[in-house]
């Protein structure tokens, strides 16, 4: 048996997806399992043992109809028995239906439903802490009486030398293994997304009053500018504790770091879902656009904690549907202050460090 799953957005998508190649060895433990995936998410998923190959989709198929049709050949050729289309969009429909597949699976859309023989309807409500995001990615495999008693966690798998290399690296570079280590996740992937870069500086600061932890930031390139600014606006005795060029020059380098690190915090994102799926603890800040039970996952309030400004000041929600709150958002995030959650900040703070 030859089975495709197919998930083609971010990072956190890609490694939270990787659940339902799990569930499926477990279901079909002798099948042959691909994922296609976006080719600049592929650090997350090396190493995992659920999936036999990866199908890599590049930026060439978006741009050039021709190379994806040669693509779409290729996955024809594969003679699929079974598709799981987590994605969901025009080019997964396609994937799909070139598949040939006998069973396709997807999530129910109105316009999209004629391509699969089965359509799932997303739960809004989660039934356990696992979130939302995790318990519907396994209901495209698993019945609902089995979702509960089922549910599956994200995992990043890492070799010893991966490790071990990344260990040398912070020894190198003077960080004391003696001391906390935190990763602070400074900026979104988009300023809808991204706590005010003022307010970013207090966490900052309270977490090194709080626990004198070393701290690494995690930002890309293009990010700098603003990483710098949240650096400058924290005092002058948090900066000592700062190591601003400590940074993983590839994302595999960058997940080998965080597996030294005992907590993350800062914005909700990819960062987040990849020190969960190392079993890192972790303090999230969701934008105000962003529904927190769909991606607050496995909160148990002490190593795993979020916080959103609906938990404080639930009347500026209220009327509002998540497109108006996606244009008000960063009209919202000034309501957002660090007083607000500082003292379970705290509180984590003193559990996991």
């Amino acid at each position: 048996m030859k089975i495709l799953v197919i998930q083609q957005k971010m990072i956190g998508d890609v490694l939270t997806s990787t659940i339902i190649c799990e569930a499926l060895r477990k279901e079909y433990p002798n099948a042959t399992i691909d994922y296609l995936i976006n080719s600049n998410t592929r650090p997350v998923v090396i190493e995992n043992p659920f999936f036999d190959n990866l199908v890599e989709f590049k930026n060439v198929f978006r741009d050039n109809k021709i190379a994806f049709y040669h693509f779409l050949r290729q996955i024809k050729k594969t003679k699929y028995d079974l598709v799981i289309d987590a994605y969901g969009k025009l080019e997964s429909n396609l994937i799909t239906l070139f598949s040939g597949a006998s069973e396709k699976v997807s999530f129910y859309k109105w316009y999209t439903q004629f391509f699969y023989t089965k359509t799932i309807h997303r739960v809004s409500e989660p039934i356990t802490n696992a979130s939302i995001a995790i318990e519907n990615r396994l209901r495209l495999v698993l019945p609902e009486n089995r979702i509960a008693t089922e549910i599956i966690k994200p995992k990043i798998f890492l070799t010893e030398e991966e490790k071990e290399k990344a260990k040398e690296f912070l020894q190198s570079n003077g960080i004391d293994s003696q001391k906390p280590l935190v990763m602070i996740s400074v900026l979104g992937s988009e300023m809808r997304k991204t706590l005010p870069l003022e307010y970013m500086a207090k966490v900052i600061d309270e977490i090194v009053a709080t626990s004198g932890a070393n701290i690494l930031f995690n930002y890309i390139p293009n990010q700098e500018k603003d990483a710098r600014s949240i650096f400058n606006m924290t005092n002058y005795k948090t900066q000592k504790h700062i190591h601003f060029d400590v940074f993983a020059k590839s994302l595999r380098g960058f997940i080998a770091i965080l597996s030294h690190c005992d907590a993350l915090v800062g914005n909700e994102g990819g960062a987040v879902n990849m020190a969960k799926a190392l079993d890192i603890a972790s303090f999230t800040i969701f934008s105000p656009w962003i529904v927190k039970k769909d991606w607050n996952m496995f909160e148990d309030g002490e190593k795993q904690i979020s916080v959103h400004l609906a938990d404080y000041i639930p009347a500026l929600f209220t009327n509002k549907d998540s497109k108006e709150l996606k244009k008000q958002s960063i009209e919202l995030y000034p309501n957002f202050k660090p007083e607000l959650f500082t003292n379970q900040l705290r509180e984590f703070l003193h559990k996991n460090l």
